[in-house]
């Protein structure tokens, strides 16, 4: 491991003001940074320790959403009582990744900012544009099987792998960080980017910008909702293709839907305009697969994983089922003190 300098700032200005310069990386739960600086894919000049700033409550949110700090563990706001009985779907989503374990180092800012968990990406002796600007992609034409089939570039494949983002995409959430020039909120649909011709940058934060607080909105989706992950293990595996759903169902039709992707992106994929389709409809499966091919509309494989695109178009469907029928999928993990 190369050498680093180390710093605990107690304040969030000493923080950023620390992390502006080059090579400087912010931590927390580091179960995300300390791998990626074990295979030296990270190689920061300095690691900023962020665990001693006030940053790990969730607290009520001037709309009456919920303000979820960034450093609260995955864990703890997956069991908090207020989540799991106004946003049952987040919770579901954060119990369904990692392991418990992990789910109790892991911070809310940390699982925003996780980094792709592409083979090519993890392996320096291999090509890959992330990592290294304009070396290549080994995943195009490589082993790719996990890789995105919805937004790539010719640049990059990889997709986001957290769970916890996908949820938080459809409850359309928002993002305060704290930089250099201040505050400022980012709304979650802006925050992850498509690779497009930069695939290295996987954000929108600026240099030195920390993530404070992740913003829940005051909405109702507690009813018909469902968090579905299809891994090739129960636990402790990466969506291959994950969807979370949500409904508003007023007599028999749907009044609100929100609909995301998990495993098939380089972000959490949403499109609010293809879940206009479902507004005013009846909850009908046929109505449910009009809404999975427009959501796939484009989708692309690259050999390996072309399996995703139907696998995906059935996942939607499922979702929406069980969302419509209010029996979201069960999550069989127990918490772990």
């Amino acid at each position: 491991m190369n050498r680093f300098g180390y710093a605990r700032p107690t304040s969030i200005a000493d923080a950023v003001r620390l992390a502006a310069k080059d090579g400087a990386r912010y931590i927390a739960g580091g179960t995300n940074l300390v791998d990626l600086m074990k295979e030296h894919v990270e190689r920061p000049t300095s690691v900023i320790d962020i665990t001693r700033l006030p940053l790990g409550r969730i607290e009520e949110a001037e709309d009456g959403g919920l303000r979820l700090g960034a450093l609260v563990p995955n864990a703890d706001t997956a069991y908090d009582r207020r989540v799991q009985e106004r946003y049952p779907l987040l919770s579901s989503a954060i119990l369904a990744g990692a392991s418990p374990q992990l789910r109790n180092a892991a911070t809310n800012g940390g699982n925003l900012n996780q980094r792709t968990r592409c083979y090519y990406f993890y392996d320096t002796a291999t090509a890959c544009n992330k990592r290294v600007p304009g070396s290549g992609c080994g995943a195009i034409g490589g082993v790719n099987r996990i890789h995105a089939i919805l937004g790539a570039s010719d640049q990059c494949i990889a997709t986001h792998p957290s769970d916890m983002c996908v949820a938080l995409a459809a409850l359309s959430a928002q993002v305060e960080v704290a930089g250099p020039d201040g505050v400022r909120t980012i709304a979650f649909a802006d925050y992850h980017r498509l690779p497009g011709e930069d695939p290295a940058r996987d954000n929108s934060l600026e240099r030195g910008e920390l993530v404070t607080a992740i913003i829940l909105p005051h909405e109702d989706f507690t009813q018909n909702y469902t968090y579905l992950k299809l891994r090739d293990r129960l636990s402790y595996a990466f969506a291959l293709v994950s969807v979370a759903a949500a409904l508003r169902i007023e007599g028999a039709r749907i009044a609100e839907a929100r609909l995301a992707l998990g495993g098939v992106a380089h972000k959490p994929w949403r499109l609010p305009h293809v879940e206009q389709l479902l507004v005013g409809r009846e909850a009908d499966e046929a109505v449910f697969r009009q809404v999975a091919d427009a959501l796939l509309d484009g989708a692309a494989g690259q050999g390996e994983n072309d399996f995703k695109i139907p696998l995906a178009r059935r996942a939607i469907v499922r979702a929406l089922s069980q969302a419509a029928a209010g029996t979201p999928q069960s999550q069989t993990d127990k918490r772990v003190a």
